[in-house]
């Protein structure tokens, strides 16, 4: 199932989407929980409640506007740098070689403030040279947490899943290299579209899924997440230990070889520039950057 939260004649509503991606059926929820997106229903599954009922017909998806599946996450989005094989090899030679000295063992793991989601099809704001002139593009899978919980046992991970979407974890490489600490140069105003939507867990197994992304129709990025360095049971696990983990929380998997940082001489975006993310059994999240 297809789960988007959408703006349709000035109003945020939370539908399910066909499965032919034409159309989408609102849900039977209040204007306060529309506010709050798809994570109204992620809490409802987590506590043993069923769905909401449709309420009226299908819309075609042309006549909405999408948003982000959950607009305002409830705290800061999990990440983990250096997570495909390929990506980690790309960087070897970069300033992130000193930055995790025993990659074998541990997953860097760093946060995006909540604020910094935008939806697909929104522009992502390029902040100015005075704040950062090297703004790179990182494709990738998103886990949704359903069930929460501490110290989750990777054997029982993949129950704590309720579905999944595609993040772009946009990045200030200066700034991250800057600060040697990654929240800042992650987060700037809009440096996280999400979407399109989120798709459940029993409909796409994120073990087994491929990502890809262009930047202005060139194919950049092209990688599976069975090359994941960390897979995500381990994520959660390691996510998990000492620290909560609450319906609704997301965890941005890592990307694939292929960014900007990675080429020789590395490329960075510029105004105009639009990038697209694929991932198989998910759809498409595209954006340009202004």
């Amino acid at each position: 199932m297809r789960l988007a939260t959408f703006n349709y004649q000035g109003m945020r509503h939370v539908g399910i989407v066909s499965a032919d991606g034409t159309s989408v059926t609102p849900l039977a929820l209040s204007a306060t929980d529309a506010q709050r997106g798809v994570l109204p229903l992620v809490e409802a599954a987590a506590a043993g409640q069923s769905l909401p009922p449709t309420l009226g017909e299908a819309l075609p998806l042309a006549s909405v506007q999408l948003e982000a599946p959950i607009p305002l996450p409830r705290r800061n989005i999990w990440c983990v740098g250096r997570n495909y094989h390929e990506h980690a090899k790309e960087l070897q030679g970069s300033v992130f070689k000193a930055n995790n000295a025993n990659p074998a063992v541990w997953p860097i793991v760093f946060t995006k403030v909540p604020e910094c989601v935008i939806a697909h099809g929104q522009p992502v704001q390029l902040p100015g040279a005075a704040a950062s002139e090297q703004i790179d593009y990182e494709a990738e899978l998103a886990v949704v947490i359903g069930t929460g919980g501490k110290n989750i046992a990777r054997k029982d991970a993949m129950k704590h899943i309720y579905g999944y979407t595609i993040v772009n974890d946009v990045t200030a490489r200066d700034v991250q290299m800057r600060h040697q600490q990654w929240d800042m140069g992650k987060s700037f105003d809009t440096f996280c579209p999400m979407g399109p939507w989120i798709v459940t867990a029993d409909e796409l197994d994120g073990t087994h899924t491929r990502v890809r992304c262009w930047v202005n129709g060139e194919l950049r990025q092209d990688g599976r997440t069975e090359d994941l360095i960390f897979d995500i049971p381990t994520l959660i696990e390691t996510i998990s230990r000492g620290i909560t983990l609450y319906p609704g929380d997301i965890i941005a998997t890592g990307t694939p070889a292929g960014v900007g940082l990675g080429m020789n001489p590395p490329v960075f975006l510029r105004t105009g520039d639009v990038v697209k993310i694929q991932i198989d059994g998910i759809g498409t999240l595209e954006n340009a950057f202004v």
